[in-house]
């Protein structure tokens, strides 16, 4: 058998795991231009996306907080909390029960927004997973959620912005 058989995605016989990390990169670039297209206007696209549905759907008691749950850079989650606040979609309150800390909190406005945003999104991600069934891309969207939880908490310090930037940089063709 050749190795261009072992690896070629028309046989149907492919060795699995042989393009995982290509086939990682083919994913999630195309998931990132379709959603940040369907959140263009949304501060920040994804990234305030992310910090809103985390506001909205967990109980994340700070702006600390909130910081290492998304791994992100604390000064650059100031920046985009400060965009999102400007838009109406958050608001900093003090933590009643730590008055030098602040919650971030999402307006009602924000909710609406993220509601809608969700549907977008969702209507994205079916898109870039239109190649399989309906079941196949609820259980692909489970088990990458379950891989990416369990990979935060082996290492709770992994950036996914490096991370993503690697497969990235791995999937693009030499020049």
């Amino acid at each position: 058998m050749s190795a261009a058989r072992d690896v070629s995605p028309r046989t149907g016989d492919r060795k699995r795991g042989v393009n995982f990390g290509w086939s990682l990169g083919m994913v999630l670039r195309r998931w990132q231009e379709s959603v940040e297209e369907a959140l263009k206007d949304l501060p920040h696209g994804s990234r305030g996306y992310h910090i809103l549905a985390v506001v909205v759907h967990e109980d994340v008691p700070t702006q600390g907080a909130l910081a290492t749950r998304l791994v992100i850079d604390r000064s650059v989650l100031t920046y985009v909390i400060d965009d999102l606040e400007a838009a109406g979609l958050i608001e900093r309150q003090l933590d009643p029960r730590d008055r030098r800390a602040r919650r971030i909190v999402a307006t009602d406005r924000g909710r609406q927004a993220l509601a809608e945003a969700e549907e977008r999104v969702t209507h994205a991600e079916d898109h870039v997973l239109g190649g399989l069934p309906p079941k196949q891309r609820a259980a692909f969207r489970d088990t990458a959620e379950r891989a990416a939880e369990a990979i935060v908490s082996m290492a709770p310090g992994t950036d996914p912005c490096i991370a993503v930037k690697s497969v990235l940089d791995e999937a693009a063709p030499a020049t």
